[in-house]
């Protein structure tokens, strides 16, 4: 080639160099300033000029992850999954990485049925910041292993939800439905694998304690301890259906006594034990002997509410009325719902003239009361004694 024809096609191709990084750059600002105008258009409420302007970038560059992703979320919540589920894709493929993303995809594909949904759901569930929307994940997620049998599964993610908003109606619904089913399961295999074991007739026992069978309860609970005397945990609630049975009946404080010190031999002492023979000892009027009990039961948790309400109860008798507030004040905080210890501290608060603490805090009792009540009507209305819940005691109605 001629010395002269080489140096022009030097030049011709250096200027196309130049041409095509001018036309980049020139690309990229016009992408850039679609996507500023789309951010201020959905900032504004106005998802159709974003669309237009999230297409124009499209039209420069087809692969975008930005404008393809955020198309993907203007077409779900317009509900076509379609066309969100193909936006959505587009911008994986650019970036997979995009947990969001992933996440709405997983959702498109569960309503459009794809057997995809699963797997895009799992990868994406534990990675998501935005709280809504990993309710709505795990919950899509919960759903196909519900549908499909997996209630260990769907147990597992809906203990992360239950964690993430404990308050939400919808989580509180599918998640008592998951436990339920797993309750029943697991109580249909240890019938099949165990029929005659003492885990059973506990597993018996509790039912009919959550019935109001006090007395059924206590004759299973003695068949289970017959068939396997250190079975762990069987005394204290025998103890516990006993003294609940007749709490003023000397016979049955004495039988709940035994077996809270057999309980104390086979599984060591605890809160909860020391709460019982507080419990014990303030129905035969030994004040002392509650008291130091409870402030056992107080040393091994703090946090324990039966010990801190017990240790106010106790000291508002003894007319330490200073020093019972101390304890419950911790008791509201430790359980906020709990009327009894919202009652208590009105009383207390009532005596040291805590004016405006005693009216919040009777106020709290009676709005607890009136909710505990509406529980207890409902389970009235399934024939079921609401579980882990005391009868409305009358000692503590204003």
């Amino acid at each position: 080639m001629p010395r002269a024809s080489a140096l022009v096609l030097t030049l011709l191709v250096s200027a196309l160099t130049v041409l095509a990084a001018q036309t980049g750059a020139s690309s990229a600002k016009e992408i850039h300033d679609h996507l500023q105008k789309a951010a201020e258009y959905l900032k504004a409420n106005r998802p159709n000029l974003a669309e237009k302007e999230f297409a124009a970038v499209l039209t420069l560059d087809p692969k975008n992850a930005e404008a393809n992703a955020n198309l993907g979320v203007i077409a779900f919540f317009r509900r076509d999954y379609q066309s969100a589920s193909q936006y959505l894709r587009k911008a994986l493929a650019a970036n997979p990485n995009l947990a969001k993303t992933q996440a709405l995809l997983g959702i498109c594909e569960r309503r459009l049925g794809e057997p995809s949904a699963e797997a895009l759901l799992e990868k994406s569930f534990a990675r998501l910041k935005d709280k809504t929307l990993q309710i709505q994940a795990g919950l899509e997620l919960a759903n196909i292993y519900y549908q499909q049998g997996a209630t260990d599964s769907a147990a597992f993610v809906m203990r992360s939800l239950v964690e993430l908003d404990p308050d939400n109606v919808e989580i509180l619904y599918m998640a008592q439905r998951v436990y339920s089913d797993l309750a029943d399961e697991t109580l249909n295999k240890l019938a099949i694998l165990a029929p005659g074991s003492a885990r059973m007739q506990e597993v018996i026992a509790e039912r009919l304690v959550n019935e109001g069978d006090l007395k059924g309860a206590t004759e299973h609970y003695r068949k289970a301890l017959q068939l396997s005397p250190q079975l762990p945990g069987v005394h204290y609630e025998l103890a516990e259906a006993i003294l609940e049975s007749a709490p003023n009946d000397a016979q049955s404080q004495a039988d709940a006594e035994k077996e809270l010190e057999s309980a104390v031999k086979s599984d060591g002492d605890g809160p909860g034990t020391e709460c019982m023979f507080a419990r014990i000892a303030f129905r035969r009027n030994d004040l002392n002997g509650a008291f130091a009990h409870y402030g056992r039961a107080f040393a091994l948790n703090q946090a324990g509410t039966e010990a801190q309400i017990g240790l106010g109860r106790l000291l508002t008798t003894m007319e330490k009325p200073q020093e019972a507030l101390k304890y419950l004040r911790m008791a509201v905080q430790s359980d906020p719902l709990n009327d009894q210890a919202h009652y208590r501290l009105a009383s207390v608060c009532r005596q040291l003239q805590l004016t405006e603490e005693a009216e919040r805090e009777i106020r709290l009792f009676r709005e607890i009361r009136a909710s505990k009540e509406r529980i207890r009507e409902l389970y009235r209305q399934m024939n079921k004694k609401p579980p882990g819940q005391e009868e409305l005691s009358p000692d503590v109605e204003p």
